[in-house]
């Protein structure tokens, strides 16, 4: 189920927006609202069929256009785990992904500011990171992690 935008979320999205020279529209709105209710890291065609339960007429090329421009204005990244679908997670906090081989669902995994300090620090003279990607491949232990 699509939650609405809190009034916090819509200013945010209308910021970026604003930023990049982009208008806030209802379709934008319905997809950047299916993105942050289900923080599962969804596919295009996931976001398509959840946003088209709200709004039946969008087409799949709308949906393309606002997940490329909500990258493009840093409302969100994408999430490539070698040669599977897209991925877009709406988490723009420094963090890792873990990839379950059995379900295929992508969790994300907070990284401390030490972790990020360390991993800068094995860096090369002279260089510095704008991002950090970390992702895990495995599977879920026990009955009791998969319930997470």
């Amino acid at each position: 189920m699509i939650q609405s935008l809190t009034h916090l979320d819509r200013e945010h999205l209308q910021e970026a927006l604003n930023r990049s020279g982009q208008k806030v529209t209802t379709q934008r709105e319905t997809v950047f609202s299916v993105l942050l209710s289900e923080r599962d890291h969804p596919t295009v065609d996931e976001v398509f069929n959840r946003a088209r339960e709200a709004m039946p007429g969008l087409s799949l090329a709308t949906v393309y256009n606002c997940l490329e421009t909500f990258v493009s204005c840093g409302l969100v990244r994408q999430v490539n785990h070698e040669r599977e679908s897209t991925r877009y997670c709406p988490n723009l906090a420094p963090h890792a992904h873990f990839r379950d081989k059995e379900t295929g669902r992508v969790h994300d995994i907070e990284l401390p500011p030490e972790v990020i300090k360390s991993l800068r620090s094995i860096l090369p003279p002279g260089f510095d990171s704008e991002v950090i990607e970390i992702s895990f491949l495995g599977r879920a232990q026990g009955k009791e992690s998969t319930s997470n």
